[in-house]
């Protein structure tokens, strides 16, 4: 389990409200907000997957474009997501459990450690299912060559066969 949080601040303008979405590549909407301005936001996934965050602005019915000025309709968004090891707060956890800067930077680098550790066995993972995937792949561009090769051979054989009878049967050659 994963988690990812995220911190967005849009640039508020009167009459263009923000939609702010997050799907994952499922179409399944993990966070959804109508006239988002500023915020935060956080969940959970079991798996490593795309997550598409999508800001959508549109002029509010009865409105027309041409009265506002670009200065007016552009809008500056800043996101900031963080995954896995970088949304633990430390400095909370230091307050909670009464805690030394040396020993929260321990338990810091320990997540870290860790972290790292989990993504080279899942890099390691990936690694050996795409040599499956190419090994399995070379194999089959193997089999189909050589397969094209006899066929290509046996339609000269062929070839060779039947013009020789038609030569014959016409009596070009002997």
């Amino acid at each position: 389990d994963t988690l990812v949080t995220g911190d967005y601040d849009i640039t508020d303008r009167p009459g263009l409200p923000t939609h702010l979405e997050v799907k994952d590549t499922k179409g399944h909407i993990l966070y959804n907000k109508e006239d988002a301005i500023k915020g935060k936001f956080a969940f959970t996934t079991e798996e490593f997957d795309i997550f598409d965050v999508c800001f959508e602005t549109k002029l509010l019915h009865g409105q027309q474009q041409h009265h506002l000025s670009s200065q007016h309709t552009t809008k500056q968004v800043t996101i900031h997501l963080k995954h896995g090891v970088e949304t633990k707060d430390y400095d909370a956890l230091a307050k909670a459990n009464k805690l030394k800067p040396l020993e929260i930077e321990l338990n810091r680098l320990e997540d870290l450690s860790t972290s790292i550790v989990s993504d080279f066995a899942f890099m390691k993972e990936r690694e050996e299912e795409m040599r499956n995937t190419n090994e399995s792949t070379n194999t089959k561009v193997l089999y189909f060559s050589i397969f094209s090769m006899c066929c290509l051979m046996s339609l000269a054989i062929w070839q060779v066969l039947y013009l020789r009878r038609y030569f014959k049967a016409k009596k070009l050659i002997d």
